[in-house]
């Protein structure tokens, strides 16, 4: 069973080996603790569905290290790089039209030529995601259904037969998911969370468009 330790730069290098070596990984950000695996292999992003006992059909949020990393895997419009100007760093996860080269893995994409992305601001969560070398895959480090954790005890307590590491950063600072857009033909709210409603649409200048109806395609977390 993993135990948490501390974040430090010798534990950061051998989590980033870990995960490049396909293994899962949970770790601090801003909002809640992630659980970390290679988001450009559907070998490793499979772990994360067993571990968390997740449905398939539910894509990933790939992680990234830089804005740079993010245009590389898909193509921002100009409302979505207004919000990456604005919020990035930060709890906002964009759902874009995806590159052909992009290197996230289809599993974690749920298959969809969409891909969700965040650049976290905690910089000890960029420092593991520069390490591993490649977009993280990494919902929150909970069995699906549960609460999402915030401190690295709480990861222990619920995932921690599963994983190979814990990395403990004290309590996450925001406390609740990031907030999820899509810039797929318009901007528009799927999941709120850490980036109120008030502050996108004073970025963008207009309302954002309501999250689609039940029973729509499931294009990000928390649909």
């Amino acid at each position: 069973m993993a135990a948490p330790e501390p974040l430090s730069p010798d534990s950061i290098a051998r989590a980033g080996a870990r995960l490049g070596a396909g293994g899962l990984v949970a770790f601090p950000t801003e909002t809640v603790y992630g659980l970390g695996a290679d988001a450009t292999s559907d070998t490793a992003v499979a772990r994360i569905y067993a571990a968390k006992a997740r449905p398939g059909f539910n894509p990933l949020i790939a992680h990234v290290a830089a804005r740079d990393w993010a245009e590389r895997e898909a193509v921002f419009d100009a409302d979505a790089a207004r919000l990456a100007d604005a919020f990035w760093p930060g709890p906002l996860t964009l759902v874009l039209p995806r590159r052909a080269e992009g290197r996230v893995c289809a599993l974690a994409r749920a298959g969809l030529d969409s891909v969700a992305l965040r650049l976290p601001a905690h910089e000890g969560a960029r420092a593991l995601i520069a390490a591993a070398g490649r977009p993280i895959a990494a919902p929150s480090a909970n069995r699906s259904g549960r609460v999402s954790p915030t401190t690295a005890r709480h990861v222990a307590g619920d995932l921690g037969e599963a994983l190979d590491m814990i990395l403990d950063g004290g309590a996450t600072r925001v406390g609740l998911e990031s907030t999820i857009v899509a810039c797929l033909g318009g901007p528009r709210l799927l999941r709120p969370g850490g980036v109120p409603r008030e502050a996108l649409e004073g970025v963008l200048g207009r309302p954002l468009a309501a999250a689609p109806d039940a029973g729509s395609t499931v294009v990000a977390p928390g649909m």
